[in-house]
């Protein structure tokens, strides 16, 4: 099923080839389905679903979903409820454990706070003294704010316990409160009652992990550490439980089109009862503040991560971070595993999203097409 919108906006030649470049996965059987949305000017300009799957199907939108996390803690950073230097004993004094008493919010959001992989699965998740316990015992592999590296998972649960007690109720109930009501993006939920799932794509895995002779000549290396994120934990994802518990670093359903409003709402920051969602100052500081400049571990670019996002930057590595190669240094987002991709560009007025449900092994592959995918919706407003 299609729906072009208002395809009129973008250049007619350059939107062609995306959507030629959106079917060839598809067509070769590399994923099952994929949908795409663009956003212009405050709204959405074109989306379309490939493969098996309509414009009503939702996806699982792994780490897009900490776009969302962030947007809530600019609101309370704006209300003085809490503050980027403060550390997480101020607001769970429990938190202090084993070490972590200097770890701070800011540390959270830009994941430098020294527990990449800290464990929190299943058994424990499931009720907020399960996730205190299990957070509680935590320790810390490096000093917090000395280094970068992505915490897939981890820092996301604190930051959503530490929602739960600022806001004093559920974490996705202050999702809907905060984010997606005022919004109207009733697509996009962080924590799904299994009887309100069937709108969601199966993840399926697809093609095979690298050869040793691929790695060599992407990395110079013949093995490669996919850490916590590997394709059999994120098809975990297809189980009503884990959709339902709402993992904040990951967990997140949407189709492409809300997400893709999400980030028109913090390109245009729109005015709700009154009021603007977001205070200005603190907006500004979440998409385009850069606090974090340490290397990533593997590749060695900047890590470019503002409280919650990742900027594309000038320095010729915007590709290496998901943005593409034809975007504005000014780039803000978070693409999330298997090849989710979202992001807004303030120099052009444009948000992209693409979603899909395949869960592609070969993760050079993927990493060829989100540059590819994000290269070409980088022009789609492009004189010729």
């Amino acid at each position: 099923m299609s729906n072009h919108l208002r395809t009129d906006r973008l250049n007619p030649a350059r939107l062609e080839t995306l959507r030629t470049r959106l079917r060839q996965e598809v067509d070769e059987g590399i994923v099952p389905s994929c949908q795409v949305a663009v956003g212009l000017d405050g709204e959405i300009v074109w989306h379309e679903t490939f493969g098996d799957a309509d414009d009503a199907t939702r996806y699982v939108i792994f780490s897009c979903t900490k776009a969302v996390v962030a947007g809530i803690m600019w609101q309370l950073f704006a209300e003085g409820s809490c503050a980027p230097a403060d550390p997480v004993t101020r607001h769970l004094p429990w938190f202090g454990a084993n070490g972590k008493g200097d770890v701070t919010i800011e540390q959270l959001l830009c994941h430098t706070s020294g527990f990449p992989s800290a464990p929190l699965g299943p058994k424990s998740w499931g009720t907020a003294e399960g996730r205190r316990t299990a957070i509680e015992g935590w320790r810390l592999n490096w000093e917090p704010g000395t280094r970068f590296e992505y915490h897939p998972t981890s820092a996301h649960w604190v930051l959503r316990t530490i929602i739960e007690e600022l806001d004093g109720r559920e974490f996705a109930e202050s999702v809907k409160a905060r984010i997606t009501g005022p919004l109207g993006l009733s697509s996009l939920e962080i924590g799904v009652a299994p009887e309100d799932q069937g709108d969601i794509a199966t993840l399926v895995a697809t093609g095979q992990f690298p050869s040793a002779a691929d790695l060599e000549r992407a990395f110079g290396v013949s093995t490669y550490d996919l850490g916590e994120v590997t394709p059999d934990v994120l098809l975990q994802f297809n189980r009503a439980d884990v959709r339902a518990v709402g993992v904040p670093g990951g967990g997140g359903v949407s189709n492409a089109s809300d997400l893709a409003s999400y980030y028109q709402a913090l390109l245009h920051n729109p005015v709700v009862d009154g009021e603007p969602l977001w205070y200005p100052a603190w907006l500004a500081d979440g998409t385009s503040n850069v606090r974090n400049t340490f290397p990533d571990p593997v590749m060695g670019y900047q890590a470019m991560r503002t409280l919650g996002l990742v900027v594309a930057g000038d320095d010729g590595q915007a590709n290496l971070r998901g943005k593409g190669h034809t975007v504005s240094p000014a780039t803000f987002g978070h693409n999330g595993a298997g090849g989710q991709i979202a992001w807004a560009d303030p120099a052009s007025g444009l948000s992209f999203v693409y979603l899909t449900n395949g869960i592609d092994q070969d993760f050079l592959r993927e990493a060829r097409r989100t540059s590819g995918l994000a290269s070409r919706a980088g022009l789609l407003t492009a004189a010729s």
